[in-house]
């Protein structure tokens, strides 16, 4: 079966350009497949390079060498070598990224932030438009964001209420592939678990998830695979 995401051979090495160019090599020989339905959770200390290379497979940065191949319905696509306009493309069709820090423009409301990627992919329709608002609020229902918070832009919330909208906003359009760099750093008991419940629906319905979790229950309740990210460290 064809890996949701095949990356070979992969290297990253930072440039400091306001020390004289210095190199800091970061990931050496990555290699792996990741296919519909597995969580392969990344694994190891602070500098082991799991946020580096969550953020290559997503094109945040550019690798410095070896390949990383995204698969999505027939389509491939290259994305060490794919332009920005490809690379927008294959996010908008494939791929769903949820870090630990929520970015929105000031003075959306949370359930507007919820509802972008649904509204996006309506193109309009102002049916569909609408059910896409009220999934979004059926999401916030789910991670217990009051409804007195919706139409309030999230930039006053709590760490972990914009966390909550950022989880939204990342799960609330199914993609083949969903990349998670602690999700749940900032949340409680309660809805840890709801997030926990959230991720393996998204796997069970064929995502092909990669993670960071350095919670170890969050990781036992998520992980088919568990990668050790040593292994890469340059």
């Amino acid at each position: 079966m064809t890996p949701a995401i095949r990356i070979r051979d992969l290297g990253k090495t930072f440039v400091l350009h306001n020390q004289g160019a210095a190199e800091l090599p970061v990931l050496r020989g990555v290699d792996l497949d990741v296919h519909g339905g597995e969580c392969v959770v990344l694994d190891g200390p602070s500098g082991a390079g799991k946020s580096t290379l969550l953020r290559c497979i997503y094109a945040n940065y550019r690798a410095s060498r070896g390949s990383i191949v995204v698969h999505d319905r027939g389509q491939s696509v290259e994305v060490t070598q794919a332009s920005a306009r490809e690379l927008l493309a294959m996010r908008f069709r494939s791929m769903g990224y949820v870090s630990q820090f929520l970015r929105a423009i000031p003075r959306v409301a949370a359930v507007d932030i919820v509802a972008e990627p649904l509204v996006e992919r309506a193109a309009g329709d102002i049916d569909a438009v609408g059910e896409a608002r009220h999934t979004a609020e059926q999401m916030l229902l789910r991670l217990r964001i009051p409804m007195r918070l919706w139409s309030v832009p999230p930039a006053t919330f709590s760490g972990g209420e914009q966390q909550r909208i950022n989880i939204a906003r990342g799960l609330i359009r199914r993609k083949p592939i969903l990349l998670l760099d602690e999700p749940t750093a900032s949340l409680d008991a309660g809805n840890r678990l709801t997030v926990i419940s959230m991720i393996n629906e998204a796997r069970q319905a064929g995502a092909a998830v990669v993670g960071i979790f350095h919670d170890q229950s969050v990781r036992d309740a998520l992980a088919t695979r568990i990668v050790d990210m040593t292994e890469f460290a340059a």
